[in-house]
């Protein structure tokens, strides 16, 4: 399976930095995962605040990756022990093939306590404080209001599969966790959302790319497809706020 290969090659990379914890999250841990299709989201916990010389040596590993199979859906966030605690601080991030700094977020916390997968050193809740239910309902209802409300009124953004796949997921997971206080896969947010009212034509469209081979979308099919999902997701995610803000 080419998504072990890179992770023991990866590994096997990170081991000189002598990492406390390598920790996988999202799909690759959660059950869900498609090999081609799926990130493989982890996260590395380094001994101390990343230094120059463990930037480089970070970058030098991703760039040696860089033409292995699957490589460019690895992406890694790096946190040290002084940092765990903090939900705003952005830490040291290797994804989209390039080095940049972003927070690791409640959902992605709760996610490695509730199942993430060990792959080197100390388990999720010997490092990473927990995650409240309160906190974690409060992110989901943010995030949908600041950044995927905005985002359905920008109509070049939907014509991409990506923006899709991610604003209808992400509404129904969050729906979940705002009513309910837990998290769901994508398979499960894929069955619920006709229940939520999403256009069955554009959900089915969301299944088959993601668990079958289907051919892309044309043109016409993405501009009509665009306009379900933004007509859709404007009225949902403004429910949503309203009921749980």
């Amino acid at each position: 399976m080419q998504t072990e290969v890179l992770l023991d090659r990866f590994l096997d990379g990170l081991a000189p930095l002598a990492p406390l914890a390598v920790w996988a999250h999202g799909s690759l841990a959660g059950g869900d995962y498609q090999e081609g299709r799926s990130d493989l989201d982890l996260i590395a916990v380094l001994e101390g605040p990343p230094t120059p010389r463990t930037i480089w040596r970070l970058a030098k590993l991703h760039a040696r990756l860089r033409t292995a199979p699957l490589a460019d859906r690895l992406h890694c966030t790096y946190l040290t022990p002084d940092a765990v605690d903090d939900v705003d601080r952005r830490h040291l991030t290797w994804a989209h093939q390039q080095l940049f700094k972003r927070p690791v977020t409640p959902v992605t916390r709760r996610e490695l306590h509730a199942f993430g997968r060990v792959l080197r050193g100390t388990a999720p809740a010997g490092l990473l404080p927990p995650v409240t239910d309160r906190e974690l309902g409060e992110f989901v209802v943010s995030d949908q209001r600041d950044f995927w409300r905005p985002a359905v009124d920008d109509a070049r953004l939907w014509t991409r599969d990506v923006w899709v796949d991610l604003g209808l997921i992400t509404f129904a997971r969050a729906s979940v966790t705002a009513r309910e206080g837990r998290l769901i896969s994508k398979r499960e947010a894929l069955d619920l959302l006709p229940g939520l009212g999403a256009p069955v034509e554009v959900v089915e469209d969301i299944r088959r790319r993601r668990y079958e081979d289907a051919a892309p979308p044309t043109e016409e099919w993405a501009a009509y497809r665009a306009g379900l999902a933004r007509d859709y997701l404007g009225p949902a995610i403004d429910a949503l706020v309203a009921s749980y803000a």
